[in-house]
């Protein structure tokens, strides 16, 4: 299981809002799809989080991708979902490497206290599903999405979280 992250680390949006990971859970938990732009693997999970993301708009979890880059290479590899979804900036990876994650993409359900309830590294779609049954405990919310679907990837290992 991954680390608590720091809760002073600066997480920026693409409009430039900057906020630390504790102001950005002092009122929801954070469903956060962690991506590296540089890489063909982020790119293949962006409609499965999407998916997800849609699923839980309504509920108490705040739902971002965190992008290990900064804002013009975000929205160059985010493209229409730049748009679409929050995104958090982690340029230099600190929230990555506060986290101790090995592998990306990932999924990282993180609680308003900062503890981590859950995280999948690389895209299994089984741990991806533990995830999100925490998500559906924490939240109490009974919209479970499928995993996988015909349209999500195969099954992969990722590539390394700090490049």
């Amino acid at each position: 299981m991954p680390d608590s992250p720091t809760a002073d680390i600066k997480l920026e949006t693409l409009s430039g809002h900057t906020h630390t990971v504790a102001e950005w859970l002092v009122v929801f938990n954070l469903m956060g799809v962690v991506i590296d732009p540089y890489t063909h693997q982020s790119g293949w999970i962006l409609p499965t989080a999407a998916r997800l993301f849609a699923v839980y708009e309504e509920a108490d979890v705040r739902c971002a991708f965190v992008v290990c880059s900064d804002a013009q290479g975000a929205r160059s590899f985010l493209g229409r979902f730049a748009d679409d979804y929050l995104v958090l900036l982690d340029p230099e990876r600190e929230f990555v490497r506060s986290l101790g994650l090995e592998r990306l993409p990932a999924l990282v359900h993180v609680a308003q206290d900062a503890s981590v309830v859950g995280a999948a590294q690389g895209w299994k779609p089984e741990e991806w599903t533990a995830v999100i049954d925490g998500i559906e405990e924490a939240m109490d919310w009974r919209s479970r999405p499928v995993l996988p679907t015909i349209d999500d990837p195969g099954n992969f290992e990722g590539t390394p979280a700090l490049g």
